[in-house]
Formats: C-alpha cells, sequence, structure tokens
C-alpha cells in the first residue's frame, strides 16, 4: 500500500509548550511543528517566525500576550518557506526583516511554494483564506544587521552564516542571554527537510558558524529547545549527521551508475535507525534525496518544487 502523501495524513492536533528561556526570552514549540519565538526590547518587541496563516500566528501571539502586551516592532523570516511567513499579517509589524537571499527566492519561487507546502502539511494551514497574500521583507541585508533592543536588554545580531537549508538562511543571536534562534539549520530531534538545500555548504562550514556562538539556548526550526552548550552542540552535530548520513550514501549509489530509488533505499535504511522515530523523517525523506542526487549531478540552484512535481518524485520514491 502506497504511503499517504507527505504530511496530507497528519491532521493530529499537536500540544503547544511555551517556554520562558531568560527575561523576556521567549519559545514556542508544539511536539515538531515549526517553532515560534520573541524577545523583548524596552518597549517593543522582536518576533521570530510567523507560521503559515494569519489564523495560526494570532493563536501563538494570544500566548505570547499572557507574557507581554509589548508592539511587534521586528519580525524577523529566517527564509522563505510558507509555513515560516505566510502568518506575517497578525503580527502588525512596523519591519519585517530577512536576508536579500530570502527576497530574492520569494520572487523566484514564493507561490509555487505556497502551493507545494499547503499541499504537503495541509493541517498547519489553519484558515488558508485568510491569507492576504505572498509576504514581503520591508528591510533585508547581506551578512549581518543588529538590532538595538534598548535599556539593558542588549541586542540581537541576525546573521548570515553560508548556505544551508536554503540559500538565504539566518539566525539570531541574542548574547545577553546566549540565546540563538537558528530557524531550520538545526533540528533537535526532528527530521531535516533539504529539499531546497546545500548539502555540503551546510554540513561543513555553515553549522560551523552556527557552532560558533557557542549558544546556551537554542531553538531550531523544529523539535525541543536545547539548553546548556552540551546540549546546543549536540543538536548541531545531529544536524551535521543527518546530513553527512545522506551525503555518504547517496554519493556512493551515485557514483556507482545506480538510480534515484536506490538512493532513497540506502539512505532511508542508514538513516532510519536513528531518525526515523522523528517528526516529518518520511514526509521529507524523498524530497532530500531528490535534492541531494541533483546536486551530484552539478545542479547548484535547487529547482522550484511545485504541487506537480512534488507528487511525481514522491510518486517515483515512496509509493
Amino acid at each position: 500500500m502506497s504511503k499517504p502523501f507527505a504530511s496530507s495524513n497528519d491532521l493530529a492536533a499537536k500540544t503547544e509548550t511555551l517556554e520562558v528561556l531568560a527575561d523576556g526570552v521567549y519559545a514556542l514549540t508544539a511536539q515538531g511543528d515549526p517553532n515560534v519565538g520573541a524577545i523583548e526590547g524596552e518597549d517593543f518587541l522582536v518576533c521570530f517566525e510567523a507560521r503559515a496563516t494569519p489564523a495560526a500566528a494570532r493563536d501563538w501571539l494570544r500566548q505570547l500576550r499572557q507574557h507581554t502586551d509589548k508592539p511587534v516592532r521586528y519580525l524577523v523570516l529566517t527564509h522563505y518557506h510558507a509555513v515560516r511567513v505566510l502568518g506575517a499579517s497578525a503580527f502588525d509589524a512596523e519591519h519585517i526583516i530577512a536576508s536579500e537571499t530570502t527576497r530574492k527566492l520569494i520572487e523566484e519561487r514564493g507561490e509555487q511554494d505556497w502551493a507545494s507546502e499547503l499541499g504537503r502539511m495541509p493541517r498547519l494551514f489553519k484558515e488558508p483564506d485568510g491569507v492576504p497574500g505572498l509576504t514581503w521583507p520591508t528591510q533585508t541585508f547581506a551578512d549581518h544587521l543588529r538590532i538595538e533592543l534598548g535599556g539593558d536588554r542588549g541586542a540581537i545580531d541576525l546573521q548570515f552564516c553560508g548556505r544551508g537549508h536554503t540559500a538565504g538562511d539566518i539566525v539570531a543571536w541574542h548574547e545577553k542571554t546566549r540565546t540563538l534562534f537558528a530557524g531550520d539549520l538545526v533540528e533537535a530531534e526532528a527530521a531535516l527537510y533539504t529539499g531546497d538545500a546545500f548539502h555540503f555548504d551546510w554540513s561543513g562550514a555553515t553549522l560551523d558558524r552556527v557552532k560558533a556562538f557557542r549558544a546556551e539556548n537554542l531553538i531550531g526550526g523544529r523539535g525541543q529547545i536545547a539548553r546548556g552548550v552540551a546540549a546546543c552542540d549536540a543538536a548541531i552535530e545531529q544536524t551535521r549527521e543527518f546530513l553527512r548520513t545522506m551525503i555518504a550514501q547517496v554519493g556512493r549509489v551515485h557514483g556507482a551508475g545506480g538510480s534515484l530509488r536506490q538512493a532513497f533505499e540506502a539512505a532511508h535504511a542508514a538513516l532510519a535507525p536513528k531518525f526515523g522515530g522523528w517528526p516529518i523523517f518520511e514526509h521529507c525523506l524523498p524530497f532530500d534525496v531528490q535534492r541531494l542526487w541533483d546536486e551530484y549531478d552539478g545542479i547548484d540552484w535547487p529547482r522550484i518544487w511545485t504541487m506537480e512535481r512534488d507528487r511525481e518524485v514522491w510518486a517515483q520514491l515512496q509509493d
């Protein structure tokens, strides 16, 4: 029997947990659903990620409002994927910040990504008709941008660490509390989606730069919050292990003249014992392997995922 497409059959509600990591530092996890967070400035908020729809974003904001009523001045988007950005209108933020490359990716493939992710993960798109359109950043930067928080709250440094989960991912570093919002560059006990990734850059220099922050709190794109330097390092190295295991298995099959299907089966067999029970593993892996196969074929810039291409790859590898 063929497996249900992507996460289309994942309709059960997840338990959300809001954690206060330090004074004015918040993170919301949801059993493998996308994580979100916020840091208080002296008289404003900086929020991280926007969820898939305004309705879903408002659910998060209602919880945040139990702790602070400060207005959202900055909404930071770590990358362009629809489940991270399409809820932005709910925040009424003065500034929506992303990297220059993320803006280019929205222009190039934002519409297709929206349709693709809605088809793959329908449960995340609460009241999808409420999405007013693509989310466009109002402020972009190439490598680094600092947000001063005022008073004694320190500053947030937004940093491009190199190509990884996408070409334009950024992280947000709050040195005062040693807290890093890493987006989907790191997952803690959640499987990686790498369908738009640069596996070789990500698994090497990019993760090295992320690790160099020596964070004591790390909020990845999905999964649990890592607390303490050792746990943060472990989350980063678990992410690297997933990537390098795929690289080794897909590279071996590709180099031997094998098929994409054989590469998928080899990667699945190698990853499943450790990662197979983690959220969205079965959903992600076909798209992950296809993208890595493309890299071995010399395709540097990721091909655009459409609803039609999603189904074709799924049928080839998972049915």
